[in-house]
């Protein structure tokens, strides 16, 4: 395999993914206050939403990656 239809085949299934999914979130952990021993964290949920249009773009430029590619 090229890279080029590696990079393609990751295109479409990072495409399918964002539209099955829809986006992701992680935690984001903040140091407030440290008081000598004392010390006080906060975590905070984010989430980080992927547009339709991207997941289909991506699948859209995976599979022209790979029939310019024939």
């Amino acid at each position: 395999m090229n890279a080029i239809r590696v990079m393609a085949i990751a295109l479409i299934v990072a495409g399918v993914l964002a539209l099955a999914y829809g986006g992701f979130s992680y935690t984001k952990e903040t140091q407030e206050v440290k008081l000598g021993s004392f010390e006080l964290s906060v975590k905070n949920k984010e989430t980080v939403d992927i547009p339709v249009w991207a997941g289909v773009g991506a699948i859209a430029a995976g599979v022209i990656m790979l029939v310019m590619r024939k």
